[in-house]
């Protein structure tokens, strides 16, 4: 981290979280942020994922850019793709604030935000008019007020699908009520025919992703796995945000919401390993949760991920980590002679266990 960066963090730290999150996205919109421009990448860090080729597997979790407003910035700071989003069919304000806490005592956030977006059609514009580049993929959602929140997604896709070159399909987020229902067996199974269906009337084909959440039971996950099998979704993306609370220092550790970074960790990582085991590894998944170093990318991939997502690290980081984090899996890969594909899902037993 240079000193630039240094001080924009401890700026953007002394504002209310959710006016600094706006900030930041204002001054990478506005070129006021220095990037690298190009990701680091090597025949090591290549990957294709469900058909997307990767420069590296370092990628940027949904969340940050919500409405698609620095999209073009994002694709310059080093990441190997990038999803965008939640976006929903109508624009809507989410929930009240405040909405988003900081607990630096945890290395965590904690956000309640509800879906807040410009909705469906303006994200689409702005993503339809981002530069040629690395993957950009739209996280999907359902409204908060509709009758139907499963079709929600298919409209989503159909409205803003052929804007993206991957599409996430979002049950899992704690903070709009009752859509984690929709991880039941049957009725994902539904959803994901909807979001399938629409994927297919677009003009070329897109990968579609499950995001799970990982407050889930070993036979939720089994059955999950079981339903992402039989529906012909690309991969899984494990996890969303945590409602647990186990362990954390800060003051703001009771606060509604999603429980994000450093804490969600361990919690993530053997959901994704029993997820990998249930799926006997033919599922791609990419790795969420608590991920701050090339080390944590490296358990990531050793428990079954076959690329990463980063999001609550950039906050106390900065956006340095990300070309840190590649070069030192680079240096990693290389000095201990293995290829991603060797080292994905190597340690999927031990971590599973936990």
């Amino acid at each position: 981290m240079n000193l630039v960066e240094k001080l924009g963090l401890a700026a953007l730290h002394r504002l209310d979280p959710e006016r600094a999150h706006d900030l930041s996205i204002r001054a990478l919109s506005s070129g006021l942020v220095p990037l690298p421009g190009s990701p680091v990448t090597s025949d090591r860090l290549r990957v294709t994922l469900a058909g997307l080729d990767l420069p590296n597997p370092i990628g940027l979790a949904a969340g940050y850019d919500k409405n698609a407003k620095a999209v073009a910035a994002l694709m310059r700071a080093g990441f190997g793709f990038i999803e965008l989003g939640a976006a929903t069919p109508r624009p809507q304000p989410g929930n009240p604030k405040p909405r988003l806490f900081r607990l630096p005592e945890d290395r965590a956030i904690i956000n309640r935000f509800g879906f807040n977006n410009d909705g469906a059609q303006a994200i689409a514009s702005r993503m339809a008019a981002r530069p040629a580049g690395i993957p950009v993929g739209l996280n999907i959602g359902a409204n908060k007020d509709s009758a139907d929140r499963a079709a929600d997604f298919a409209a989503v896709v159909d409205v803003a699908g052929a804007s993206a070159d991957f599409l996430t399909v979002n049950v899992s987020s704690p903070n709009t009520e009752r859509l984690r229902d929709l991880q039941g067996a049957d009725a994902l199974a539904a959803l994901l025919r909807g979001v399938l269906e629409a994927r297919d009337r677009l003009p070329s084909r897109r990968p579609v992703f499950l995001k799970i959440a990982p407050d889930l039971s070993n036979g939720e996950i089994g059955d999950i796995a079981a339903v992402a099998l039989d529906s012909g979704v690309d991969g899984i993306i494990a996890t969303n945000t945590t409602l647990s609370r186990t362990g954390l220092a800060s003051p703001h550790s009771g606060q509604s919401g999603g429980l994000s970074g450093r804490p969600l960790f361990e919690r993530s990582t053997a959901v994704l390993a029993r997820l990998y085991r249930a799926t006997g590894g033919a599922l791609p998944i990419i790795g969420v949760g608590g991920i701050s170093s090339a080390d944590d990318a490296w358990e990531k991939i050793r428990a079954g991920a076959s690329a990463v997502q980063i999001y609550s690290a950039l906050i106390y980081h900065g956006f340095s980590l990300v070309t840190q984090m590649a070069t030192a899996l680079d240096t990693r890969l290389r000095d201990q002679g293995v290829t991603l594909e060797d080292l994905r899902g190597s340690g999927a037993t031990d971590w599973a266990q936990r």
